[in-house]
């Protein structure tokens, strides 16, 4: 076993106004679609990290109200115990992302890689996660004391990988999701 997903849903939605984990994206929840996305990419163990049960396994944050990275830190040690190399770090506020969006930061050397201005999604090797990363530590901070690179991010996936945080993001995220299955589906017939 090599890869760990790890979907962070923990966080309180304030600018959203609804919790994110919640949110339907055309008739899919966004962690369903996240995993879907993990599986796709070859997943041994895919989790959730934060409150609330999705169906899959999870880990509760670390620190409560210790922010993303203690819940990253939690969700690293359980897939480091599962014997697992690599980890994929996913925002459950990115659920239209595609398989293709990630593939650069999968195939980054080690340490791995995060793209360039965002901080989500990343990919690291668990080794390289430092030991004192927790409670009250930035991603962006996370991402430097393990020495991911930075690659630019691909312009025309930039939008999906951002995310929604406000409904306004959403909207638009979910009008070129409609757009994009149509088409696939269309493709199909």
């Amino acid at each position: 076993m090599t890869l760990g997903v790890v979907i962070l849903v923990g966080g309180a939605s304030s600018r959203m106004g609804r919790d994110k984990a919640r949110l339907d994206w055309n008739g899919r929840g966004a962690v369903e679609r996240l995993a879907d996305v993990a599986r796709a990419l070859g997943a041994d163990l895919v989790l959730t990290a934060g409150g609330g049960d999705f169906g899959l396994p999870r880990v509760d944050d670390g620190e409560a109200g210790g922010g993303p990275v203690a819940g990253m830190v939690a969700a690293l040690a359980i897939l480091r115990e599962a014997g697992l190399r690599r980890a994929l770090v996913l925002a459950v506020d990115a659920p239209t992302l595609w398989a293709e969006d990630i593939a650069p930061l999968l195939e980054s050397p080690p340490p791995g890689a995060a793209y360039e201005g965002l901080n989500l999604p990343l990919v690291i090797d668990l080794a390289a996660a430092s030991s004192e990363a927790g409670a009250g530590w930035s991603i962006r901070r996370f991402i430097e004391a393990a020495g991911l690179a930075r690659p630019v991010c691909p312009p025309e996936a930039a939008e999906r990988l951002r995310g929604a945080n406000t409904p306004e993001e959403r909207e638009r995220l979910l009008m070129a999701l409609v757009e994009a299955e149509s088409a696939q589906n269309a493709g199909r017939s």
